[in-house]
């Protein structure tokens, strides 16, 4: 199976099941193991970059299309879709572009649309570049040639500015780097630095998380030194300054109440007795793996338990919670292109609603001198900073405290923890460490 015959059904399956791009993704490749690592390279490409730039490809298909996109048959859609891709956005040569996507939608047994898809194909091959909107319609235009919804980008001009929104929207189509956290129950982070320089990798130390190293390009993670024996686990940089941020006292026994899929809890187990709980008990078993994997499973329990409801007393007290709670993901976009298909403007409301929910019922929890950390990973005020504002205005007993931390810049707006995509690297995190006076 040809590399673009593995793509067409990745994104053909997606499309049709809504499923999560990576699970997908993974899924296909580990049925293929022996494939050979630059064929898994381009599936990747082809795959992620299809995605991320889905509205600008469409707009152009579009054009030379007689017939609705929506009414197309999964697999041609997506056949045009990736040949247009490596025509706009790769070095691959128009000639063969178009030749082996055609050949790909005939091994997978759609030979009767090789013709429309040819013929589609060439006159795109034709073209000088992506055809965009004028650039007198900035957010048409800006929601074209970036792929972002409309109503996201013009949401984003309205919060950020002009300049801010379209760094946001160009750095969600890169490819984000492999980030890692050190696992400091088990190594340092110059240890782990120098170890992995010895084995030929040539890590470099995050800029502002001191418990990140951001890698090279590699293969499979699993194959990478360090991963078997447990000494670190893959996490975003703005992630990990979630945890850092928190600062929990290293007596605090800590609730994580949404933890899946885990990378929070356990780094707050490097340090802590931690309780992770999450409304989905099958996603229990992958938390409690990774605890495994990192040694930490004495000091991390997982439970299925739903946190909009009150905690069962047999978990015990808590002297810290951290509430990862459930958002939009539109800080994550680099990293989930499909979401930003998904999300429509009236979520942000319904989401807010269940937060609202979740952070009025962990702060029960939480005794008078104890911390609430509120994390969400979006950009969207009204999940986050507006949330927190709504949140301490009726508890006057709960006080925002950011954490003393003079060896660590974070990047705080007033006393909360705020990143957003960009130029920085990051992901879009924000987070609200609150203190219970009384």
């Amino acid at each position: 199976m040809s590399a673009r015959t593995l793509a067409i059904q990745v994104l053909a399956r997606v499309r049709a099941t809504d499923a999560y791009l990576n699970v997908v993704l993974d899924s296909l490749l580990s049925e293929t193991s022996s494939r050979d690592p630059r064929d898994t390279a381009l599936v990747t490409e082809l795959v992620y970059g299809t995605t991320r730039r889905q509205l600008s490809l469409d707009y152009a298909i579009s054009r030379f299309a007689d017939r609705k996109l929506d009414s197309m048959e999964d697999r041609v859609l997506v056949a045009l879709r990736v040949g247009a891709y490596q025509l706009f956005h790769t070095r691959v040569p128009a000639r063969a572009a178009v030749a082996e996507t055609v050949q790909a939608l005939k091994d997978l047994g759609v030979s009767r649309a090789a013709g429309f898809v040819n013929a589609i194909l060439r006159k795109l091959a034709a073209l000088p570049g992506p055809p965009l909107p004028p650039e007198s319609e900035p957010a048409e235009h800006l929601s074209i040639r970036e792929s972002h919804p409309r109503w996201l980008v013009e949401r984003w001009i309205r919060h950020f500015g002009r300049e801010r929104a379209e760094a946001m929207l160009v750095a969600d189509n890169q490819t984000p780097p492999v980030v890692v956290r050190v696992n400091t129950a088990k190594v340092t982070r110059e240890a782990l630095l120098a170890q992995l320089r010895e084995v030929g990798l040539e890590a470099q130390p995050t800029s502002v998380s001191p418990v990140g190293l951001t890698l090279p390009s590699v293969g499979r993670l699993e194959d990478v030194y360090g991963y078997a024996e447990g000494l670190w686990q893959v996490q975003d940089e703005a992630a990990q300054l979630v945890g850092v941020y928190a600062s929990f006292p290293e007596t605090a026994r800590v609730l994580d109440a949404c933890a899946a899929p885990g990378g929070k809890a356990c780094h707050q187990a490097e340090t802590h007795e931690v309780v992770a709980t999450d409304l989905h008990a099958n996603k229990l078993p992958k938390i409690e793996a990774e605890a495994r994997r990192l040694g930490l499973t004495e000091r991390l329990r997982a439970v299925a338990h739903d946190a909009t409801l009150p905690l069962p007393e047999e978990l015990g007290e808590f002297h810290a919670v951290l509430v990862d709670a459930p958002c939009s993901g539109l800080g994550t976009l680099r990293r989930h292109p499909e979401l930003r298909y998904r999300r429509k403007e009236e979520d942000m409301g319904r989401l807010a609603a269940l937060q609202r929910r979740i952070l009025e019922n962990c702060q029960e929890a939480v005794p008078p001198g104890g911390l609430l950390v509120y994390a969400v990973c979006t950009t969207e005020p009204q999940e986050g900073q507006d949330q927190v504002e709504m949140f301490l205005r009726s508890h006057p007993e709960w006080t925002a405290e950011p954490p003393v931390l003079p060896a660590v810049k974070l990047p705080l707006s007033q006393a909360s923890l705020r990143t957003l995509p960009g130029p920085e690297g990051w992901d879009g995190f924000f987070a609200a460490r609150l203190r219970r006076l009384y």
